[in-house]
């Protein structure tokens, strides 16, 4: 249950609020025949009315509105690592709240139509259509050639040894020339405000990010969202940010940059 509210809504610390409201419905409920279609449907529904909410709020949220990563393996998902990366949460912020739902109990959790329909509320053949409608739009914005695991930790290797070199050309030849970087302060830590665009402006911009770090940083590589990601501490121990990437033929297409202190409690030293 955790595995779907996360992934609704970008959020452990929401999603862990919606599994105590679950649990506690469930509590009062009386006999259970079902506890799985019972609690999957609870579940989605409290984290539907949950996006309908989260949506007038990120629209005066300061600067893109990036999801809380949080640390694997020890966060209870299951195996599907690609389903929780930053960049596919991201992607899934384009569909209408009902959209993401069905597309993720059907593409992530192998659920039925019939039951979709159920916990949706909707009749199956209209799950079917809002499904094909997510799958293709999915589709058409994910990297045709996604790194193995092996490959990516090599990359993001290579990326940390040019930045803390200073290495602007070396820094440089790693990025797809369509590189994107996006930023989350939340307006409580500097960030860009808008997407960082071109491999040159990235470049500069992940440079320039390192000259502005505080004075007795660390860093350090972990799995984040299901793959190796940067994140670093100030000399007090408190999180300063979490940097994951995404990669595509080779290249690092995008950096998705997570500043916002209130996203950062789980990453304590």
């Amino acid at each position: 249950m955790f595995a779907i509210a996360y992934r609704m809504l970008g959020s452990a610390m929401e999603a862990e609020d919606i599994i105590q409201e679950a649990y506690l419905r469930c509590q009062t409920a009386g006999e259970i025949t079902a506890p799985k279609a019972f609690l999957s449907t609870v579940v989605t529904r409290l984290c539907l009315d949950q996006l309908k909410s989260a949506r007038s709020q990120r629209e005066t949220y300061i600067g893109p509105w990036l999801p809380e990563p949080v640390s694997t393996p020890s966060t209870p998902f299951d195996n599907q690592s690609d389903s929780i990366s930053l960049a596919f949460l991201v992607l899934l912020e384009s569909l209408t709240p009902v959209e993401r739902a069905v597309f993720l109990l059907r593409e992530v959790f192998d659920y039925p139509y019939d039951e979709i329909a159920g916990i949706v509320d909707k009749e199956e053949a209209a799950c079917r259509q809002l499904f094909h409608r997510a799958k293709v739009h999915v589709s058409a914005h994910r990297p045709r050639f996604q790194a193995s695991p092996e490959e990516h930790q090599a990359l993001l290797e290579r990326f940390t040894q040019a930045i803390l070199a200073g290495d602007l050309d070396g820094l440089t030849s790693l990025l797809a020339q369509d590189a994107e970087l996006w930023s989350d302060g939340g307006g409580k830590a500097s960030a860009a405000i808008r997407p960082v665009l071109g491999a040159d402006h990235v470049a500069r911009f992940m440079l320039g990010l390192l000259r502005r770090t505080p004075p007795g940083f660390r860093s350090e590589v972990r799995e984040i969202n299901g793959s190796a990601a940067v994140i670093t501490w100030n000399e007090e121990g408190i999180p300063f940010a979490v940097i994951t990437m995404e990669t595509n033929n080779g290249l690092i297409r995008a950096f998705h940059i997570v500043r916002n202190p209130d996203k950062l409690h789980g990453f304590d030293q």
